[in-house]
């Protein structure tokens, strides 16, 4: 199921630009206040609950004080604290979303005198309720167990919660506010603004109802409060915005036009239109930054590539071509004159093209060779003893002509780079100096601020046209097969080992140098 629904957001989703995106994301966590003000109905509705709450314990203190001084009632007895249910809450009934609005409370109707025993008690609990009215601004009436007003008026016995209460049931209701008049245009807003709770508590006599406590009080308006400040929050939405508008342009300038100019450059790379690499911004991401130098290292590496590939592929076109030529014109010869020839003339320009086909498969040996060494790739925590690959390769390069003395610094650090790699260029160096002639060869090694330097020397002729030595297919020995390739896959095998080899001198006694990371 998941995975459909994965596959179906992939087939549907838009291609949205990244700053479409930034702004969505900055606009939405702007808009996060005004959103939320949404939910505050919700703690409207709380509030008006809250109000309930206030109202249901002023009418159960009120109503426990006019028991105590109703006339001829029993004293009330002390409850026992340790009773089930006796710390439980008496719970709220007003939801102000769900719960109906009856009409304004009526005007008392006419009725008889009330209750004297309701009157006197209204007259002994009269300072309380002013007390409690000047404090909470609730309104509070006593009524007599028919309902009427203990203080005379009239009679409230029609009213629901009243009703409610002579039954001995506490009521609350929610009815409209007639004296309420809108003075703000946000007030619309607020449901709690217009309306005013009513609370009837009945009044117990043993167990008989005597009277009623009816209460009632305006609950808290949310949105009244919010706008009567709509002064200060006009100014926060405004720099809430203001806030926005900057960081847009911040975003604009530190991502998404930098990704742009970057994008742009990729495109030109791709086509081989190349060009300047944009600067890097001085006001974009840092992450943005290291891209732009990371792109800047890819396409310095892409171009050295393609004049590499292109001036190799020229050497190569103008090595294969020449033994090429030999082989097709001494086959040509071959069939077109070949009955005429004798055996001896049969037999050279056969060797001939036997030594061009030598030739030709020695170039795709070394080919192959420098290919995979363009494709070699670091091996992780390779530590190898120099020193022990240093006397291995002067063993192997001994001769009656040609000798080969090591020097190594006491306390060599191993290097990382494989055995393997080491043999190979040691190899072509002395196969090099005893091949330009040189009759002793010299391999020394030390430590240097954490490489190590390896210098090859010889008592050879020294190096001719050394601006041109790593050339691949450049060799003064092309008659004695030389490939001219030795000394490029030298590099390349070192340089996939972040090490180098450069020629410190050519004039006799020619020195190479080679860098290595020590391990």
């Amino acid at each position: 199921m998941i995975g459909a629904v994965k596959a179906f957001a992939k087939r549907r989703w838009p291609r949205l630009r990244l700053r479409v995106i930034l702004f969505t994301v900055l606009f939405f966590a702007a808009a996060m206040p005004g959103l939320s003000a949404i939910f505050l109905r919700v703690y409207e509705n709380t509030l008006v609950r809250q109000t309930e709450a206030e109202l249901v314990a002023q009418g159960a203190a009120l109503a426990a004080m006019a028991e105590q001084d109703w006339p001829g009632a029993p004293p009330l007895a002390v409850q026992n604290r340790r009773a089930p249910g006796y710390y439980d809450p008496e719970p709220t009934t007003i939801d102000l979303q769900a719960g109906p609005v009856l009409e304004e409370r009526p005007r008392p109707t006419r009725a008889a005198d009330p209750d004297p025993a309701a009157a006197v008690a209204a007259a002994r609990l009269q300072p309380v309720i002013d007390r409690t009215v000047q404090t909470t601004l609730s309104s509070v009436l006593l009524l007599d167990g028919r309902g009427n007003i203990a203080g005379g008026g009239g009679s409230l016995g029609a009213l629901p919660e009243v009703r409610a209460a002579l039954a001995g049931e506490p009521r609350t209701v929610l009815r409209r506010n007639g004296d309420y008049h809108p003075r703000y245009r946000l007030e619309w807003l607020s449901r709690a603004s217009g309306v005013r709770l009513h609370h009837a508590r009945p009044v117990m006599s043993g167990e008989r109802v005597v009277g009623v406590v009816l209460l009632s009080r305006s609950p808290r308006a949310l949105f009244r409060g919010i706008y009567e400040d709509r002064g200060k929050i006009a100014l926060g939405v405004a720099g809430i915005f203001s806030i926005l508008i900057i960081m847009t342009g911040l975003v604009s300038r530190g991502v998404t036009r930098p990704i742009e100019a970057l994008s742009e450059a990729s495109r030109n790379v791709a086509v081989g239109a190349g060009g300047e690499v944009p600067e890097t911004p001085t006001t974009a991401a840092v992450e943005i930054q290291s891209l732009y130098e990371d792109f800047r290292a890819m396409a310095g590496a892409i171009e050295r590539r393609s004049g590499y590939l292109r001036d190799f592929a020229a050497a190569v076109s103008h090595e294969f071509k020449t033994p090429l030529a030999g082989v097709t014109g001494a086959v040509e010869l071959l069939q077109d004159h070949g009955d005429a020839m004798t055996a001896q003339e049969r037999r050279r320009f056969l060797d001939n093209i036997a030594a061009d086909a030598a030739r030709l498969s020695q170039l795709v040996t070394r080919l192959l060779d420098l290919a995979r060494a363009d494709m070699a790739r670091p091996e992780a925590g390779v530590a190898t003893d120099l020193e022990a690959v240093l006397r291995q390769a002067a063993d192997a390069m001994q001769g009656e002509t040609f000798t080969v003395e090591v020097a190594v610094a006491p306390g060599l650090p191993p290097v990382a780079a494989p055995a393997a790699t080491l043999e190979a260029v040691l190899g072509v160096l002395l196969q090099n100096s005893r091949q330009a002639g040189a009759r002793r060869a010299r391999l020394s090694a030390r430590a240097q601020g954490g490489r190590v330097l390896l210098e090859a020397s010889d008592d050879g002729p020294g190096v001719a046209e050394p601006e041109r030595l790593f050339e691949p297919f450049f060799t003064t020995r092309r008659m004695e097969g030389g490939t001219g390739l030795g000394l490029s896959i030298a590099r390349s095998l070192l340089a996939a080992n972040h090490a180098t080899i450069d020629l410190a001198q050519a004039e006799p006694p020619a020195r190479f140098v080679v860098t290595l990371p020590a391990a």
